[in-house]
């Protein structure tokens, strides 16, 4: 463990010294990818204003950014470090001029920002009542269709129950942090959720438990259209798959399966429905995810963008939309965020390259120049982490 976390170290140095490549990312015919933002130390969850300003969480980092681009040609122009010494800001949600980042314990609330970007004064702590435990404290958080801010809370392990029933679960409370109560229970640990444009009904992803395999259990993507659903964790995994521990006298039919299982222990982290008009129609509110990548899996999978394709309101189909950050056992990025740009392009924030990438259509089928190939900002060096 020592070892990856040293290369982890060293890649980080070597990607705001030299840049990345893109290279290696494949992507469905017509469309393209380029650098967003580059040295964005930890880049996670994402959060746009509608003046365009783009705030950026961490969670190993401390940092929240804001990332500016003064002439709006879809790269950085500046990155500000916004605030710093958090502990694990993971999430970052925006309303009415205010930034709203989660910390472990807290929510705070950072007002009139954009005007203070050089100068953030204190924040108030709207709530810091949250459990204060490390193992899956850090948070995703947005503001629901209904005006509620959404804030989950991991299990605390990689499998267990605790009496306190704020765990394992997705709480919402008002902007001003009053009302806080439990929207959903038995979600190990989601790190990404959206609203259908259409229905306003909550999915989100799900991190399966660890040490029942490579192949077991499931990653999950879940649909929560009303209040008190309960998903499973840690009786059943992917739906029907009892914990070897916990499962014992329990009825799967008890609990909400997943609407699509995703690959096993890819990590699945952020997810946004589509609502831009760039892409072609048929990816008009299907949804995106950010497969962060397996930790401990003997064969390494996830590295990538996916894509789950809905009829109506039933996923019926998962498919690899964008990879190359995985090339044979040698890391070169984890998506982490998706950001759906008013444009309709997609930002992906990587927090293993540092960095945030601009996927665009443009449809154009280009053979493309590898050796000319102008998004790569480090030509052919290979650099990145060795997975033991």
């Amino acid at each position: 463990m020592n070892k990856i976390f040293i290369m982890m170290i060293l890649f980080s140095f070597v990607s705001s010294v030299y840049g990345l490549s893109l290279d290696s990312i494949k992507l469905p015919p017509g469309f393209e990818i380029n650098v967003y933002a580059e040295n964005v130390f930890n880049a996670r969850s994402m959060a746009l204003s509608p003046n365009g300003t783009l705030f950026v969480g961490t969670r190993s980092a401390g940092n929240v950014y804001a990332i500016i681009d003064k002439d709006k040609d879809f790269k950085a122009d500046e990155i500000i470090t916004i605030a710093s010494g958090l502990r694990s800001p993971n999430g970052v949600a925006f309303k009415d001029g205010s930034l709203y980042v989660a910390e472990i314990s807290r929510i705070l609330r950072y007002d009139n920002v954009e005007a203070n970007v050089r100068n953030l004064p204190n924040p108030v702590v709207i709530n810091d009542s949250f459990p204060t435990d490390e193992a899956h404290g850090w948070k995703f958080i947005r503001f629901g269709p209904d005006g509620l801010l959404y804030v989950p809370v991991g299990a605390p392990c990689n499998i267990c129950e605790r009496e306190d029933k704020r765990y394992a679960s997705i709480m919402r409370m008002n902007s001003n942090g009053g009302g806080l109560e439990i929207f959903a229970q038995g979600i190990r640990n989601t790190v990404g959720f959206d609203w259908h444009p259409d229905t306003n009904e909550l999915w989100f992803t799900d991190n399966g438990r660890d040490w029942l395999g490579d192949d077991v259990p499931p990653d999950e993507l879940n649909h929560a259209p009303k209040p008190n659903m309960h998903f499973g964790f840690p009786y059943f995994h992917g739906g029907d798959i009892p914990d070897p521990e916990f499962g014992k006298g329990r009825n799967p039919e008890d609990y909400t399966k997943p609407a699509m299982n995703l690959g096993p222990h890819v990590a699945a982290l952020g997810m946004r429905f589509y609502t831009g008009s760039m892409f072609p129609s048929e990816y008009k509110n299907q949804i995106f995810i950010a497969e962060h990548g397996s930790w401990n899996r003997s064969v390494p999978i996830g590295y990538r963008v996916t894509l789950v394709r809905l009829n109506g309101n039933k996923a019926v189909s998962y498919e690899v939309f964008a990879d190359g950050w995985l090339q044979g056992r040698t890391v070169l990025g984890r998506p982490v965020d998706i950001q759906v740009m008013p444009d309709g392009s997609l930002l992906v924030s990587d927090d293993f390259a540092n960095a945030i990438y601009r996927i665009r259509y443009t449809g154009v089928n280009q053979g493309i120049d590898h050796k000319n190939k102008k998004t790569s900002l480090w030509g052919y060096i290979k650099q990145g982490q060795y997975i033991n």
